[in-house]
């Protein structure tokens, strides 16, 4: 059964022809049955044609149609053909005007010239000899109410179906929208892990670079010293790899995260360790906390950290081998403070003008981004006696997700 209604509702047209057929049979045998001269006969039969033709093809042209019926009301008025059967094809023809999309004046024609048919019909052709008046009326007005429901029916499916179309279409844009959020949030997701990768990477690795240069200036004058630095390469590398392990994990939809070597996220109390490992690399770092630590937010937190890691990263790489650092944390009742500060040479123009105009600054632009994820602010620029200075303010109230 539903193969079937599947099969009627892809072939529209087959269906109204069957009907148009029924149509066509039932008024030619009335036609042939009336008991009127040859030629009245003969004048019904274009009628009949015309009114089976509209109904064949009421959904392909459904306009011209129209006008086909009209016209063919038109000839049974000016020949003398009375209604057949076929008339019936008015009904079907204003039910799918009104329910087709065509222009509103159209469809209020169509239900004009419906309501307009009974009393034309009977002022052409008079009811029964012996009806009342009030019979005679009541008879219009019930062909009447006829092509009325006719038309609301058709009007109300099209009202339907332009509501269906409007909450189809609504859907689209909605998934569109979600696509369009989805792409927003990998794209940020992705440069929250390029960040990420990013401090990781620049920090250990230039660590490990400092150490090894180090053992390898002391590996025949003093092998100890060569091999605290070599245990201090090992330990780093192997920090290094957990916070990779633990990044790349985000990109493994569906993994669990249950490797030995996961690390929780960075937080404030870890600037120290961090710090020292800084100090057991070379660089004299001066580290002061000022305030009453206490819980902050995470997104605070690991900013903080990413912020002092990659500030005491860059006077690595750019204050020269006599350089020195110190980094300050200043707990406010409605903040924290950074500033981390060194007394090296500094790092080029380009590198903080404009976040990193010459697309090598990629640590203080990920600063800042960072920083403006937390509605924090942030300044970074040279010292007026020489060096360089990070400078940050991040509010400790909730931020939105």
């Amino acid at each position: 059964m539903q193969r079937l209604y599947d099969f009627l509702r892809r072939h529209p047209t087959g269906v109204d022809s069957f009907w148009a057929v029924l149509l066509f049979g039932l008024g030619m045998l009335q036609v042939a049955g009336s008991a009127d001269h040859r030629d009245v006969k003969l004048t019904a039969v274009p009628a009949v044609v015309a009114l089976a033709t509209a109904v064949a093809l009421r959904r392909k042209y459904t306009v011209p149609m129209l006008w086909l019926t009209a016209g063919a009301g038109a000839y049974q008025l000016v020949t003398d053909s009375e209604p057949t059967p076929a008339n019936l094809a008015m009904l079907v023809v204003l039910y799918t005007v009104g329910a087709a999309d065509v222009p509103r004046w159209v469809s209020r024609v169509a239900l004009a010239m419906g309501l307009a048919a009974p009393p034309l019909s009977n002022l052409r052709w008079r009811m029964n000899e012996g009806t009342t008046t009030g019979e005679t009326v009541f008879a219009i007005v019930m062909l009447m109410v006829m092509f009325a429901l006719a038309w609301v029916l058709g009007d109300s499916v099209r009202t339907r179906r332009a509501y269906y179309a409007q909450l189809v279409e609504r859907n689209q844009r909605l998934e569109k929208e979600r696509a369009a959020q989805a792409q927003v949030a990998v794209a940020a997701e992705r440069a929250r892990i390029a960040r990420e990768l990013h401090d990781v990477v620049a920090h250990n690795v230039s660590v490990m670079v400092v150490q090894a240069d180090g053992a390898a200036y002391v590996l025949d004058s003093s092998p100890e010293l060569a091999k605290e630095a070599l245990q201090t390469i090992s330990g780093t590398g192997r920090q290094a790899l957990a916070e990779m392990r633990r990044l790349l994990g985000v990109l493994r939809t569906g993994e669990p995260q249950e490797s030995e070597d996961y690390v929780p996220q960075p937080d404030v109390e870890q600037i120290e360790v961090l710090v020292e490992q800084v100090r057991a690399a070379g660089l004299a770092v001066d580290f002061q906390v000022e305030g009453t630590p206490r819980q902050l937010p995470t997104g605070v937190e690991l900013t903080a950290y990413r912020i002092v890691q990659e500030a005491l990263t860059n006077t690595r790489k750019h204050g020269g081998p006599d350089a020195s650092a110190s980094v300050r944390l200043v707990y406010f009742d409605d903040g924290l403070g950074l500033l981390v500060e060194d007394d090296g040479r500094g790092a080029a123009h380009e590198l903080y003008e404009d976040g990193g105009a010459d697309g090598a600054g990629h640590g203080l632009i990920g600063m800042r981004e960072r920083v403006g994820m937390v509605g924090g602010t942030l300044d970074a620029g040279p010292r007026p006696g020489g060096g360089f200075r990070i400078s940050a303010l991040l509010p400790l109230k909730k931020q939105p997700n």
